[in-house]
């Protein structure tokens, strides 16, 4: 046992040990070692480990070192640091202790590259809490990985590559000038607050934040109005990019839609401070907008026009879009532009034309196109009719009962009608989406025709079901099921359009291709009306089956959709109209007959061709006489 004053050389003897290990404030293991040359490089070379191991007077000591207390010497910092964030000093749960932020025996002046406060080094400091997933959730802390987003931001790489002037942890979340005031956003000091993020960033953007004061935002935030953007809402947060980066949302490519359309297409905002609405609108259509929109990073945007960070009122006569100084702005881009043409409207209602001789083109164009058009159908319309009018003339067979031709007109409609108010929901802002259901997307509309088109289609069905029990049913369904024969025939079918076969197959009553369109229908039929029936009573889903459920019926009647009109568009609408066959169309879907040359071609083994006329011919038919 050593008695008396007790000199660093000796806490050495047994602190040399680097398997000594402690836990911090914060739960992280800790150890005891201290190599000698790291304690002489620290700040506190000159002190001996008792001026801050208070208490040991002798050697060996109590195995629990007694709690070292910056305070004693940092008296003011240690009045300062009475809370970090949410987390207060006096409840001493996760708020990190001096150690945790300046090192223990190592610790460095901060303007030293080595120091772990150094602005260098801050983000890893900062990050041993704020990159730790299970207290950044126990605290509630909204963002997760707040130190690898800055590292990839504007600042985070000036700071990480050696910009001692960059702005890093400290810069933005010290209060009152010092890092040992750390405030959260909602506390009116804090230099985060909404109302304080200008000054913060005026820290180092001074000239950006006198612009921003003298500006309407700053007006309105200088008012108190929560509403108003502040340097963070535009510029982001721990991710800033640079404008030229095409990711920022002030590149020039998005600031218009990314950045300024939020606030200025928010209904409830532009009621509030009486902006007009559709202003983004109103710029897409115009050349500034359709050129940008082609990726030209040159041609005018928002802040082209209105100003970066000093953007005024129209009315205000330093405005760069008052009447007065329009000729100046757009003179930027345009030099030598005349004050009338720079008068012209950009933002109005939307389309390309604005200026008076313009609309008249407008007009003259639309006249030509609804008369020109117009003309067109109207042609080739009576032209079909006749052409329909010749099929007709000819010797017909019939393939279609009046009771199947209903069946399938209401079938076409219905189909029809959901697949268009049923896309019309996920794509309520397409022009089809505004001409039919109105400019809101009509969804109230939208849904009920929806709705009851559904029942029409499902009691289309019930009326299809009951038909295939009656007797001309049973042989439509017979005559309907797959064989074998159905894939030699696919099989021949491909050989001959791939010219390795010279003569097609004959199909009997119903082809391949129309087998596979029939039960591809009633396939698509049943997953319709039980997916429908689910997200239309979707309490009675989700009180009887798990969660997601609803979430799968909603991905499969979507897409069970887009299957089934592309099956119609492409599969039956060739079949029946455009393949050269049956061009212009097969009639039977609205006459229930077809000409018997059509038939013939597409049908030449059907036996109503070549009706059996004996028992023994009945019995054993002449394939060969068939075909003929």
């Amino acid at each position: 046992m050593i008695a008396g004053p007790v000199m660093a050389q000796q806490c050495l003897e047994c602190h040399g040990d680097s398997s000594l290990t402690t836990t911090d404030s914060l739960g992280h293991q800790r150890s005891l070692f201290v190599n000698n040359s790291v304690f002489k490089s620290s700040i506190h070379s000159g002190m001996e480990c008792s001026d801050c191991h208070k208490g040991i007077s002798e050697i060996p000591h109590n195995e629990k070192l007694p709690k070292v207390n910056c305070g004693d010497c940092h008296n003011e910092e240690a009045q300062i640091y009475q809370q970090h964030g949410t987390l207060q000093v006096a409840t001493g749960a996760d708020i990190p202790a001096c150690p945790d932020c300046h090192g223990k025996h190592n610790i460095l002046p901060h303007d030293d590259k080595e120091s772990s406060v150094n602005p260098l080094n801050l983000p890893a400091t900062c990050g041993h809490c704020h990159e730790d997933v299970d207290l950044v959730k126990k605290h509630k802390i909204p963002m997760e990985r707040p130190v690898e987003v800055f590292e990839s931001s504007v600042h985070g790489k000036a700071s990480l590559g050696g910009v001692y002037l960059a702005a890093t942890c400290n810069d933005c979340h010290s209060s009152n000038g010092t890092a040992h005031i750390i405030l959260p956003p909602g506390d009116p000091r804090s230099s985060i607050n909404h109302f304080n993020i200008p000054k913060t960033c005026g820290r180092c953007h001074k000239s950006v934040e006198h612009d921003y004061w003298e500006g309407i935002h700053g007006k309105l935030t200088a008012q108190g109005e929560t509403d108003s953007p502040v340097c963070t809402d535009c510029h982001g947060e721990h991710g800033i990019l640079p404008p030229d980066d095409p990711r920022s949302p002030v590149s020039p490519a998005r600031v218009a839609e990314a950045t300024c359309s939020p606030c200025h297409e928010s209904a409830r905002l532009n009621e509030k401070y009486g902006i007009p609405t559709g202003r983004l609108q109103s710029w897409v259509d115009s050349y500034h907008g359709l050129k940008s929109r082609a990726g030209d990073l040159t041609v005018a945007n928002c802040a082209s026009c209105h100003g970066a960070h000093r953007i005024l009122p129209h009315a205000d006569p330093a405005s760069s879009v008052n009447a007065a100084n329009l000729q100046k702005t757009c003179g930027n881009c345009h030099p030598g532009i005349s004050k009338a043409i720079a008068s012209t409207p950009i933002h109005g209602t939307p389309g390309v034309t604005r200026t008076p001789i313009a609309r008249v083109f407008q007009h003259i164009y639309i006249i030509l196109i609804i008369g020109i058009i117009g003309t067109m159908i109207i042609h080739w319309l009576i032209d079909l009719r006749k052409q329909i009018k010749n099929i007709n003339t000819k010797k017909q067979i019939v393939r279609m009962t009046p009771n199947e031709v209903w069946q399938h007109t209401f079938l076409m409609i219905t189909f029809l009608t959901l697949v268009f108010s049923g896309f019309a929901l996920r794509f309520s802002e397409a022009w089809w989406v505004k001409l039919i259901f109105g400019h809101e997307g009509g969804f109230p509309i939208r849904g009920i025709v929806h709705r009851v088109t559904a029942v029409l289609f499902i009691i289309t069905t019930i009326w299809h079901g009951a038909y295939l029990m009656t007797k001309r049913g049973r042989q439509y369904i017979k005559d309907m099921l797959p064989g074998k024969h159905d894939f030699e025939q696919f099989k021949d079918m491909m050989l001959y359009n791939l010219g390795f076969s010279k003569n097609p197959p004959a199909f009997g009553r119903f082809s391949y291709v129309e087998k596979a369109e029939y039960w591809a229908l009633v396939w698509g039929t049943g997953v319709m009306i039980l997916t429908g029936f689910f997200l239309w009573f979707e309490n009675f889903a989700v009180k009887w089956f798990p969660k997601g459920f609803l979430d799968v019926m909603l991905i499969v009647h979507y897409y069970e959709a887009w299957l089934a009109a592309l099956a119609v568009l492409i599969w039956h609408m060739y079949s029946t109209i455009f393949s050269p066959t049956v061009y212009p169309m097969n009639p039977s879907w609205y006459t229930g007959k077809m000409p018997e040359e059509m038939y013939r071609h597409e049908h030449p083994a059907d036996p109503i061709l070549n009706p059996p006329k004996t028992i023994e011919e009945l019995q054993h038919p002449d394939p060969q006489e068939e075909i003929t």
